[in-house]
C-alpha cells in the first residue's frame, strides 16, 4: 500500500489534530474507572465521549445512516493515532464503539440498528461483552450459561467472567446456548441483555494492580425478549467470530502510538537512572534491548498497515488481527521487562513517576490473556493464514 497520505487525508488529520488540541479535556483528577464506586468518572467520560459525538468524531467509520461519518479505514487508523498523541481521555463507551456496535451493524436488524446505535455513539448506554466463562475462556464455544425459550422470552442462568466495564454498564451481548444437543458451536445464540433486569448481579475482580474493571456476571432466571437476539438463534458463533474479528482488528495506530509513549519515557529515565555505577543508558545489554523493542515496534507498525491495506479493500477484518494480537501484547510485555531491568528499584515505587512503570509491569501480565489468549491466536494463524492442519484434540 502507499504509505503516503492522499491531499484529503492529510486534510482530515488536520482537522482531527485541531478538535483534539481545542477540546481534550483536563486529565481527571480522581481515581480510575476501574474504581467501581466512584461514580465522577463515569459522568466525567460520559460527559466527554458526547461532547466527542457531539463533534462527530464517535464512530467516525460507521455509516453515515447511522450516526457516523462513513469514513474510510485509514482515515480510522489516522484518527486512532492523533487520539494517541493528544493523550485523549478513552471514550467510556470503547467496547460498544469498536465491538459491540460494528457487529449489530452487521448482523443486527433494523430495529436493532435504530434502538441501540445512536445510543452506543453517544455514550449514553454503556456497553460489555459477555463472552468468557470460569470453565471456558479460551474455548469461547465451550460456554456453558443457558437459555432456554419461554413464550417470546429466553430464560437466562449461568455465569460470566473477566466482563470488562460490567460494573458501569447497561447492556450486554450475551452468548448463550440455546441447544443443548447440537455440538458446540452450533448450538450458540447471541443475545443482546438489558444488565439492569432482574436477576443480573455483578462482581468486581481486584486485580494484583489494583485495579477492578474486570468482573463476574451471574444471571439468575434472567428474561430476554427473543427479538433481541443478534443474529439467528442457534447460529450465534457467527455472530460471536464477527465480534472477535473486530476486536483483534481495532489496534494499530493507537497501540503504535501507546507503546512508542513508554518508549520513549524509558529512553529518557535511563539516561538518569544509574545501575552498577553508570547509567542504564550505558549498560550494553539494555541499550539492546531497547534497540530491539524499537525495531519490532516499527515491525509491527508496517504490520498494521498490511492488514490495514486488506481491510480497506475487503472492509471485513480477517485472520491478520491475530497476528497483531499476538506481536503487540509479547512486545509490550518485553517493553515492560526491560522498563523494570533499567530502572531497577526505581520501577517498583509506587511514587517514581506517578507508579507507572511497576503498574506498566503488572498489567503487561494480561496482555497475552485478554482479546483471546496467544496460545489461541496463534492456532488462528497456522490454520487460517498458515493453511495448516488443525491440532489434535483429544
Amino acid at each position: 500500500m502507499d504509505l503516503n497520505l492522499s491531499p484529503e487525508e492529510e486534510k482530515f488529520r488536520d482537522e482531527c489534530r485541531a478538535w483534539l488540541a481545542a477540546n481534550v479535556p483536563e486529565p481527571f483528577a480522581g481515581k480510575g474507572l476501574n474504581e467501581e464506586e466512584n461514580a465522577e468518572v463515569v459522568d466525567y467520560l460520559k460527559a466527554w465521549q458526547k461532547k466527542v459525538f457531539d463533534g462527530g468524531w464517535a464512530g467516525i467509520s460507521w455509516p453515515k445512516a447511522y450516526g457516523g461519518r462513513g469514513a474510510k479505514l485509514i482515515e480510522q487508523a489516522i484518527f486512532q493515532e492523533e487520539w494517541a498523541k493528544a493523550d485523549a481521555p478513552m471514550l467510556i463507551n470503547v467496547l460498544g464503539l469498536s465491538l459491540i456496535g460494528p457487529t449489530i451493524i452487521a448482523v443486527g436488524t433494523e430495529a436493532q440498528k435504530q434502538r441501540f446505535l445512536p445510543k452506543i455513539l453517544s455514550g449514553e448506554e454503556i456497553w460489555c461483552q459477555g463472552f468468557s466463562e470460569p470453565n471456558a475462556g479460551s474455548d469461547v464455544a465451550g460456554l456453558g450459561t443457558k437459555a432456554i425459550r419461554d413464550g417470546d422470552d429466553f430464560i437466562i442462568n449461568g455465569q460470566k467472567i473477566w466482563t470488562s466495564l460490567a460494573h458501569v454498564s447497561d447492556w450486554c451481548l450475551l452468548l448463550v446456548r440455546t441447544d443443548f444437543e447440537a455440538p458446540k458451536h452450533k448450538g450458540i445464540t447471541a443475545l443482546l441483555v438489558d444488565m439492569h433486569s432482574a436477576g443480573v448481579a455483578v462482581r468486581p475482580l481486584r486485580q494484583m494492580t489494583g485495579d477492578s474493571g474486570f468482573n463476574e456476571v451471574f444471571f439468575s432466571n434472567v428474561r430476554v425478549p427473543v427479538a433481541n437476539v443478534l443474529g439467528e438463534i442457534n447460529k450465534g458463533w457467527h455472530t460471536a467470530i464477527a465480534t472477535l474479528m473486530n476486536e483483534r482488528a481495532n489496534l494499530g495506530a493507537g497501540v503504535y502510538v501507546g507503546i512508542k509513549r513508554a518508549l520513549d519515557a524509558l529512553i529518557e529515565r535511563s539516561h538518569h537512572i544509574n545501575r552498577g555505577g553508570r547509567p542504564s543508558a550505558q549498560d550494553p545489554v539494555i541499550r539492546q534491548k531497547i534497540a530491539q523493542a524499537y525495531l519490532e515496534l516499527e515491525i509491527f507498525k508496517l504490520n498494521s498497515n498490511r492488514a490495514l491495506s486488506k481491510m480497506s479493500k475487503s472492509a471485513v477484518p480477517g485472520p491478520e488481527g491475530s497476528i497483531l494480537k499476538i506481536f503487540w501484547s509479547e512486545l509490550n510485555q518485553r517493553v515492560q521487562q526491560t522498563a523494570m531491568e533499567a530502572l531497577g528499584t526505581y520501577g517498583q515505587l509506587q511514587d517514581f513517576d506517578e507508579g507507572k512503570w511497576v503498574y506498566g509491569y503488572l498489567r503487561s501480565r494480561g496482555n497475552t490473556i485478554e482479546a483471546g489468549t496467544s496460545e489461541i491466536q496463534r492456532n488462528i494463524v497456522a490454520e487460517r493464514v498458515l493453511g495448516l492442519p488443525k491440532s489434535y484434540q483429544s
